[in-house]
């Protein structure tokens, strides 16, 4: 295993901390030892979950309620900080289901806001003390859904496709400053959000919050993209390389028709 504290500590920052995947990514860190700065918008939440990392592990944590559907409060955040941060996990997403003709266009803004303005933000204005440190990484979220087009969530798909392509090219562009960059394209998760979005049953390959993030540091540093789970990573080649783009969307939104 990677010396998380020597790569990448002392400080790990994570967006969206709250409760499912981020959740998961601040213990996964902190088992490995890192202080954490948790960053969500339900403060009381963040604050119960930070006391419960701090009894277990023995780390420091920070908590900070911000709402990157204003990507200037995470900016200035950024630029406050004093602690050594090493890591940025931006795991913060906004997801409006429904046909796009349905979605009211501030709804649609806000995906764009939190899941794209965000993690650029973010990313933008921590990468220069990356720099300065000479090591460190940067974990964007993006998703399955994202290697196509998925009808039903259209522009959260968007969003995924983004973050992908952008880690992709700051892995080519930063690694050769010492920083890590890579972008998780998880399949479905079993977090609140996606099981009360879920009117069906269980997705295949559907994964634990502890394992996408599990697999998601174990592979920062060696790739640009993972994709967390062993059947996930089949449905993705298939979808990515064998399948016209046509069939792909089609079997894409028959699993995306599924949520509400």
């Amino acid at each position: 295993m990677k010396d998380f504290q020597t790569t990448y500590g002392p400080w790990a920052l994570v967006a969206g901390a709250s409760e499912g995947l981020g959740a998961a990514f601040a213990e996964s860190l902190a088992a490995r030892g890192l202080n954490l700065i948790l960053v969500a918008r339900r403060e009381p939440q963040l604050m119960a979950f930070a006391e419960e990392l701090r009894h277990r592990y023995a780390v420091a944590v920070e908590t900070q309620a911000l709402d990157l559907a204003e990507p200037e409060s995470g900016e200035r955040f950024i630029r406050s900080l004093t602690q050594d941060v090493g890591l940025l996990v931006c795991n913060a997403a906004y997801s409006a289901v429904g046909r796009f003709q349905d979605v009211p266009l501030p709804q649609l803004q806000q995906i764009l806001a939190v899941n794209t303005a965000a993690p650029l933000a973010l990313t933008r204005e921590l990468l220069p003390h990356l720099v300065e440190r000479g090591r460190g990484g940067v974990v964007l979220m993006s998703s399955l859904s994202g290697g196509q087009g998925s009808a039903n969530i259209a522009t959260y798909a968007a969003t995924k496709a983004f973050n992908t392509v952008l880690a992709e090219g700051l892995w080519q562009e930063m690694g050769e400053q010492g920083i890590d960059v890579i972008a998780s394209c998880a399949g479905a998760i079993r977090t609140p959000g996606y099981l009360n979005a879920q009117k069906g049953g269980e997705a295949p390959g559907i994964l634990d919050a502890h394992e996408v993030a599990e697999e998601t540091l174990a592979a920062l540093g060696s790739a640009p993209v993972v994709i967390p789970g062993r059947l996930n990573k089949w449905v993705g080649f298939m979808m990515q390389r064998l399948l016209p783009k046509a069939s792909a969307v089609r079997l894409m939104s028959k699993n995306t028709k599924e949520l509400q």
